[in-house]
């Protein structure tokens, strides 16, 4: 593609806009990392993949597995690309959309999103109550893959998870793991404890020390967690963590089987949602493992 005044390139910018993705059902990858993993992870999803010259060059594995999942290529001059998107750096991708059913990760089935890992019974959930930030959102989504989680629940009020920030914020992670949208947040966490696990609020001011739990979880200071009640890291867990600025409500707190804070050691007056997020699933998954 030669002319960056083209329909198909303006039709290609549009899905910046959440009005477009809505009605055509499809949204942008951008960059060489999000790209690969859709194309490895969901190929069935990629509706059009363009790449500079370049770029081509530079990701061999890009083009070899786009051309083994029989996708379709795009040899894009570098200016067309860049009329686009900004943020390509050569290699964009269009997909489609999809929906993931709470009710299909709590069963332990694979559900409609593209991702390989085996089906189970979920032991690990980020649920974000409210969060509108895309890169908080899109980042605490990549931390969760990244931690073993089974699933991120964005709860109504949630920012759309094919926002093209946060889709860059996950780098990739978006087509590892289901992400559920639009439950409200007590039909949420209602859902997750009839499944068993046990809900944890992240907050500043909580009742347990982060710390004090990972260490009971691995019987640092001769005493384990209890296995059969009480606050247990190792137990199916999820997570609940609400708004960078205001946190969770005292209604949000109060759904929770407990409230939990991460330890402030130096004089920072607080750590961002997703470093967080990041702190306490990774806790979780150290306990579980």
């Amino acid at each position: 593609m030669r002319n960056p005044r083209s329909d198909r390139v303006r039709q290609v910018r549009a899905l910046a806009g959440r009005s477009v993705r809505s009605r055509t059902g499809r949204f942008l990858v951008e960059g060489p990392q999000a790209v690969r993993e859709a194309v490895r992870f969901a190929p069935e999803r990629v509706v059009d993949l363009y790449l500079t010259d370049a770029a081509a060059e530079r990701y061999p594995e890009i083009v070899d597995a786009a051309r083994g999942a029989g996708l379709w290529l795009h040899e894009t001059a570098d200016d067309v690309l860049a009329a686009m998107s900004a943020d390509a750096q050569g290699v964009l991708a269009v997909a489609q959309t999809w929906q993931s059913s709470l009710d299909d990760v709590l069963r332990g089935a694979v559900g409609q999103a593209p991702h390989g890992r085996a089906a189970s019974t979920p032991r690990l959930v980020a649920l974000l109550s409210s969060v509108r930030d895309p890169g908080n959102a899109g980042t605490v989504i990549r931390a969760a893959d990244a931690a073993g989680a089974d699933a991120v629940v964005l709860t109504e009020g949630s920012v759309e998870p094919f926002n093209p920030k946060v889709v860059r914020s996950t780098a990739g992670s978006l087509f590892h793991l289901p992400v559920v949208t639009g439950v409200p947040v007590d039909e949420a966490v209602a859902a997750l404890r009839r499944a068993g696990l046990t809900v944890l609020a992240a907050d500043g001011g909580g009742d347990h020390d982060l710390d004090d739990l990972a260490d009971r979880a691995v019987g640092i200071g001769g005493q384990l967690a209890p296995a059969d009640g009480g606050t247990d890291l190792r137990a199916p867990t999820a997570w609940l963590f609400g708004t960078e600025a205001q946190g969770l409500s005292d209604a949000e707190l109060s759904l929770a089987d407990a409230s939990v804070r991460v330890p402030i050691r130096g004089h920072a007056e607080s750590l961002n949602l997703a470093t967080a997020a990041t702190v306490c699933l990774y806790a979780s998954s150290r306990a579980q493992r």
